[in-house]
């Protein structure tokens, strides 16, 4: 099989012939029909010290399955998180992080839709978001920041601010169902939010948290680590909560199955829709990174074997 690879810090990233792995105990055997690719993983190309798999969110078709499964068989559709190599022809996901994929959507979407909707879904939950209050949304063009905008408006915002880092971005956060857009650079992001969910991280902390009104509840769930001073929570009562989806999945699987359930009732109602950046072959893997590398995308950038 073809799986992609890099040998150092910055990549590059080459396609290489590997054997097709086989599933140990809990895991399953997928043929990857799409493969989403997420922020973390570019980022760690670029900043691990050494060398991991590029792992991320895979859709496709069960091949095999290993010791003591019990959820899915062979032939089974299903999309998940791979923490192992995931940028390959076949790859092993743990039956914990596996979903099922319904019979009429497709890869694309399933990848798409189900882990970066349950990441946005996450933190808005962890918002505990209260029907008309206003939601301020960073990476809002992004493969979760793009959902993140969308459910927003379906658990009753009654304002959605979508931030971005290009004026070029506005209409197509816009369209999703923001009422204003603002970039990282702006001086004010406007009136003040009730709750922000923050992709980013780093120095945009500061302005995150100065977007809240008092007793503001901001989500942190980005990679992007960053500081906040106590004193700027202490003046406006306001707090910081961090979110990470791993944690959902593995401790609390009732959760994140019902979260699964919300987002394809959603997309079947047309309340929720993903946006696809674009596909790239798998060789083409270093093109995908480069887009989200870039913050060109519009939506979730996918790789197709």
């Amino acid at each position: 099989m073809r799986r992609v690879r890099y040998e150092s810090r910055g990549g590059p990233l080459f396609t290489e012939e590997a054997p097709v792995p086989e599933p140990g105990p809990g895991e399953l055997l997928v043929r990857a029909e799409a493969i989403g690719v997420t922020l973390p993983v570019v980022r760690k190309v670029g900043e691990a010290a050494e060398p991991a798999p590029l792992g991320g969110e895979i859709a496709g078709e069960v091949t095999a399955v290993g010791e003591g499964v019990t959820r899915f068989g062979i032939g089974d559709r299903v999309t998940g998180l791979c923490f192992g190599h995931g940028y390959a022809d076949f790859a092993l996901l743990h039956e914990a992080m596996a979903s099922p994929v319904p019979a009429d959507a497709c890869a694309v979407d399933a990848v798409a839709l189900v882990r970066s909707g349950l990441v946005a879904l996450g933190a808005l939950e962890a918002a505990r978001p209260e029907p008309g209050e206003a939601a301020l949304v960073t990476a809002a063009a992004s493969g979760v920041g793009h959902l993140a905008v969308q459910l927003a408006r379906t658990r009753g915002a009654g304002r959605v601010v979508g931030a971005v880092s290009d004026p070029a971005k506005a209409d197509f956060v816009r369209g999703l169902g923001a009422d204003h857009v603002v970039t990282y650079a702006d001086d004010s992001w406007g009136t003040p939010v009730d709750y922000v969910l923050d992709a980013v991280g780093g120095e945009l902390l500061t302005p995150a948290l100065a977007a809240l009104a008092p007793e503001g509840r901001l989500v942190a769930y980005s990679s992007g680590g960053g500081t906040i001073q106590a004193y700027d929570l202490l003046v406006g009562a306001k707090s910081v909560t961090g979110f990470q989806m791993a944690r959902i999945a593995r401790g609390k699987p009732e959760l994140y199955e019902q979260w699964r359930e919300e987002l394809w009732r959603l997309f079947d109602a047309g309340e929720v829709r993903p946006v696809v950046h674009g596909e790239f072959a798998l060789e083409d893997a270093a093109k995908a990174h480069g887009e989200i590398e870039a913050r060109a995308n519009l939506g979730k950038v996918v790789l197709i074997p």
